[in-house]
């Protein structure tokens, strides 16, 4: 007669292991980073090989008796892996071909104005909304009830994210590859002859390099209400009305030596060939007569206006210019300072006066020049073209 209490009677084999199976098991058991659900297969295996019941290992463990049986079944069947992993379930029937899914997202890769749509880009409700408008006529009626988190899963699948944009900067000068390389040949010149210096500070140079640009359209903003300093305790972070004053731009005219790392700059409100004529005169001034003075700069008008070659005619010998390639200015070095100034100085400034402006952005320099530091080009460097 059955009693409650009484073990239950094995009818299985025993579980054998060999040792390293012993070693990867004990290893498992105890440890601290391991998923939980096989550390506790693991010591469930253990204890099964021991001689405890299946009953007194469901106790210990506060499992049911069933998750026992099941996981010392499954390594009887299987093996130690399958035990303590996941036997793959049959789930449920596939309801969408491969073919559906691919005019989803051909539809997905076309833009919405080409079908007939005002928009420019997909949003998820207007392409779950075609699909579901189209599917029949395309031949493809199991999207008829195709869902906002399905239409997700197909764009994942195809990597594809038909809402939004990501801009690049086409090359459209044909000599992109023979301009870069020569803007980096400089750049390995200037790192040879920066590290001849280290040891020898008093080395003169024959030949001093500028990375210039500009930086146009710095707005003067003014606040119609003082800001709030934080308070503790109360507010974290500086309190500001969000309506502000316009009150003019200004451009910044800079150029960063490669060797000092010392930054010479004009402020003015344009920056027209005058204002680059100007930023020449003070390049003039600010180094010996003796030195050329090459400058690493973009394809502005400025930079090749009539009264531009004017003056470089009457200054022979005096500058260089070495051009980026078309839409390549991002091989200036000068645009690391200023993306710098923008994240930090610039950030969220608010000024009283168009000439606030000019004096912290010429405060701004004299700080980074109290300290300066020597920009050194590295992305590419290994991939210059010999041209």
């Amino acid at each position: 007669m059955f009693q409650w209490g009484m073990p239950f009677p094995r009818k299985r084999n025993a579980l054998q292991f060999t040792e390293p199976e012993l070693r990867e098991l004990n290893s498992i058991r105890k440890s601290r980073t391991e998923q939980k659900r096989r550390t506790l297969r693991a010591a469930i295996l253990l204890d099964s090989l021991s001689g405890q019941s299946d009953q007194r290992i469901a106790r210990s463990h506060d499992v049911s008796r069933s998750t026992v049986v099941l996981c010392i079944q499954k390594c009887l069947e299987f093996g130690l892996e399958a035990a303590l992993g996941e036997l793959p379930r049959p789930g449920k029937p596939r309801q969408l071909p491969d073919d559906a899914i691919a005019w989803v997202q051909n539809c997905a890769c076309q833009k919405p104005k080409e079908l007939g749509y005002s928009y420019e880009l997909w949003t998820y409700k207007l392409l779950t909304a075609h699909v579901r408008e189209h599917c029949v006529a395309a031949g493809h009626p199991a999207l008829r009830q195709l869902s906002r988190s399905k239409l997700h899963k197909i764009l994942c699948q195809g990597e594809l994210q038909p809402h939004k944009i990501r801009y690049y900067v086409e090359r459209r000068d044909p000599a992109f590859e023979a301009k870069m390389a020569n803007v980096l040949h400089v750049y390995k010149e200037i790192e040879i002859v920066n590290e001849l210096r280290r040891g020898e500070p008093e080395r003169p140079l024959g030949m001093v390099t500028i990375s210039y640009d500009e930086k146009p359209g710095i707005q003067a903003l003014a606040v119609t209400t003082p800001d709030r300093p934080p308070v503790v305790g109360r507010y974290p972070s500086v309190l500001r009305d969000y309506e502000y004053e316009r009150l003019g731009t200004v451009s910044l005219l800079a150029g960063l030596d490669l060797h000092s790392g010392r930054v010479i700059e004009t402020v003015s409100d344009t920056h027209k060939s005058a204002d680059f004529i100007a930023f020449l005169k003070k390049l003039d001034g600010a180094y010996p007569e003796v030195q050329k003075i090459r400058l690493i700069l973009d394809n502005h008008s400025a930079h090749t206006s009539k009264e531009t070659r004017s003056y470089l005619s009457a200054m022979p010998q005096r500058f260089v210019f070495v051009f980026t390639p078309t839409h390549g200015s991002w091989l200036n070095l000068i645009e690391n300072q200023f993306s710098k100034m923008a994240r930090t100085m610039l950030r969220g400034i608010r000024v009283a006066s168009k000439q606030e402006l000019i004096d912290r952005i010429h405060l701004y320099f004299e700080e980074i020049n109290a300290a300066p530091v020597v920009f050194r080009w590295k992305y590419k460097m290994d991939e210059i073209m010999i041209v």
